[in-house]
């Protein structure tokens, strides 16, 4: 699994940061042409070359060159390229440039209109002259070492949502980015049962339900009468023994699905809930 932006490296990518934000990274194809891509910040990938299939529970998307795709953070996408030459650019939304951005142009945004982030992944976007020639005026900055670069990026991010709301002829991206900047908080219920089987840390579990970890611990302890880890625990634990009953897979195999290391420390748990080994019950 690839964890973006954080498992960006120099050896595989180029990229640009806005102070210690990455801002954009730029790639050939270097990684199997089958992988899971989870991304930990809001993406834009604009397609450069080639072609692409994501994939992600409730949508397939196929991409070619001149495609622009925004993809919400916290989405696990199971990445498929078509062929060899693939090559993307990767923009990352830091909120703090977000908010900036919407302080800054209020007029373009209508606070009746915020939008669920979690109901689909990816929002699909076509390029045109004007976004194309945005895109060429970025690459040069890879070499530069302009004093006043961070500077430049900044008004390249605010660059970049301007040519996307352009874009987005739907006012979906409007009303998801309105959202993020009035931080509307996930559903925890929603949010648990579709990441509970995901290895995942509650620190990013607490950011994805738009909460510190702090806050997240107390709305899921009102919203639950138990901790996140308790839950998670006995969650997966009865996802297990439903496994046992309708599926072939051994105790071993289904110890790994659920996040265990040890298969011994999976039977130790799963006793301790159910009374009986997995075998048994299996």
């Amino acid at each position: 699994m690839l964890r973006v932006p954080s498992d960006i490296s120099s050896q595989e990518f180029e990229s640009l940061k806005i102070q210690d934000m990455t801002f954009v990274a730029y790639r050939n194809e270097v990684y199997p042409s089958r992988y899971d891509v989870f991304f930990e910040e809001h993406a834009v990938i604009v397609v450069l070359e080639g072609e692409k299939k994501f994939t992600s529970p409730t949508q397939e998307v196929h991409v070619k060159k001149g495609d622009i795709l925004f993809v919400q953070r916290g989405f696990y996408l199971m990445s498929e390229s078509i062929n060899e030459s693939y090559k993307s650019l990767v923009f990352f939304f830091d909120e703090k440039l977000l908010k900036e951005f919407v302080n800054l142009h209020p007029e373009l945004f209508n606070p009746g209109k915020a939008a669920a982030t979690f109901e689909k992944p990816i929002l699909l976007l076509a390029s045109d002259d004007n976004f194309e020639k945005f895109i060429q005026s970025v690459f040069p900055y890879f070499q530069s070492r302009a004093e006043l670069k961070n500077h430049f990026l900044r008004l390249k991010f605010q660059e970049l949502l301007l040519h996307l709301l352009e874009l987005d002829t739907s006012k979906q991206l409007r009303a998801i980015l309105y959202s993020l900047y009035i931080g509307e908080k996930v559903d925890l219920a929603f949010l648990m049962n579709s990441y509970y089987l995901k290895p995942l840390t509650l620190n990013e579990l607490a950011r994805l339900s738009g909460r510190s970890l702090s806050a997240f611990k107390r709305d899921f302890q009102e919203e639950f009468q138990t901790s996140p880890a308790a839950w998670l625990k006995n969650k997966r634990l009865e996802y297990s023994d439903f496994l046992l009953r309708n599926s072939t897979k051994n105790v071993s195999e289904i110890s790994t699905e659920i996040g265990y290391e040890s298969v011994s420390h999976f039977i130790k748990s799963y006793k301790e809930m159910f009374g009986v080994t997995p075998k048994k019950h299996g």
